[in-house]
């Protein structure tokens, strides 16, 4: 049967290939969608995490996404926090997206920001936030093919860059604060406040001190809020991974339909003469699952390939594109494919294993 299967294939290579590629796109599309989607979420997650920050404090009922919640958290609050016994640094950082990019605009006070995070460390320039200066990460400078002295616009205004630093550490882009809030019209205000403390094992001791004293605001633990940042407790997110991965099972399923449905058409004697020979219906069943298990095993190992082509041409054009390859979800893309590749050839089967073998013999 395996070299009949294979004879088959070979014998109409164009409708093989048809096969193969409507696999492999299923595969790369639901690889690429939830690469580009976990990768950009994983990213965040480590440029947060690189403030070092040990609690984080934002206005009362707002959105667990900073930039989407606005700068109305007074900067004043960032010193008396500082004042607090055990607390080491506070930095406020407004936030603006900017609308060229949908990038995030950080606004920070450069000096009780180094004192939270640690620094900066430039691979260019230097921390200089003027009036009319901004500085970029290196994934960003490199992604726009941005160098130290060049003007960007931003927020309507130009800027000019006076230093690029290494990525990791929050926002892509910080101009200074005042600059930012004077810009969007929220002077002395904040989207949140990074706290850094002596000891950082007293974090749990810290959060119930700093809650009795801003009672409304939200006072978290660095480490409780970065667990929000996964795929599955961000609104939306899985409905929208949902449907574009069903969308890729469909366009795969129909693919495979017609190609095994002409097959079956193309070889409507072949399978009378099968059937002459006392071939069984399930051995006609058996011989068409076979030859789609094969064409999808092989559009598999192509849809990994194809995507590992496109991650790295994505990431050689844009470097701040993160696209985040997980085992499990190869592993679910080739599960989904051959699910999807055998549910769309199971009638063409069973058509072929319902043929007559003489009205099959005497097919013209």
């Amino acid at each position: 049967m395996n070299r009949m299967i294979l004879a088959n294939l070979r014998s109409r290579p164009l409708r093989s290939l048809i096969g193969v590629i409507a696999v492999a796109i299923e595969v790369a599309m639901i690889l690429l969608l939830v690469g580009l989607t976990n990768g950009m979420i994983h990213d965040a997650r480590n440029r947060l995490q690189g403030l070092e920050a040990d609690i984080l404090v934002r206005p009362p009922s707002t959105s667990a996404f900073m930039q989407m919640s606005g700068n109305i958290l007074p900067t004043k609050l960032a010193a008396v926090l500082a004042r607090q016994p055990g607390v080491k640094a506070a930095t406020p950082v407004a936030m603006q997206v900017n609308s060229q990019g949908l990038t995030t605009i950080g606004g920070i006070d450069l000096a009780s920001f180094s004192a939270v995070s640690g620094g900066l460390h430039f691979v260019a320039g230097g921390p200089k936030l003027g009036p009319g200066d901004v500085i970029v990460d290196d994934l960003y400078a490199e992604s726009n093919r941005l160098h130290v002295g060049e003007k960007i616009p931003l927020l309507g205004h130009s800027f000019t860059i006076t230093g690029i630093f290494e990525h990791g550490k929050g926002s892509r882009l910080y101009m200074g604060l005042k600059t930012l809030d004077d810009l969007i019209g929220a002077p002395d205000k904040a989207a949140v406040i990074y706290v850094k403390l002596d000891d950082p094992s007293q974090t749990q001791a810290m959060l119930g001190k700093l809650r009795a004293l801003l009672p409304g605001y939200q006072v978290e633990a660095m480490q409780e809020y970065l667990t929000m940042f996964t795929a599955n407790k961000l609104p939306f997110l899985p409905i929208f991974q949902g449907v574009l991965i069903s969308i890729a099972v469909i366009i795969g399923f129909l693919v495979i339909f017609l190609t095994m449905y002409t097959t079956i058409l193309e070889r409507t004697r072949d399978i009378g003469i099968l059937k002459a020979l006392g071939a069984s219906k399930l051995y006609i069943v058996q011989a068409i699952l076979r030859e789609t298990g094969a064409l999808a095993v092989v559009g598999i190992g192509v849809g990994i390939g194809l995507t590992q082509i496109v991650r790295a041409g994505l990431h050689g054009a844009y470097p701040t594109l993160p696209i985040l390859m997980q085992p499990a979800w190869v592993g679910w893309a080739a599960l989904i494919a051959i699910v999807g590749a055998m549910i769309g050839a199971l009638y063409p089967a069973s058509r072929a294993a319902a043929q007559d073998a003489i009205a099959a013999l005497a097919y013209e």
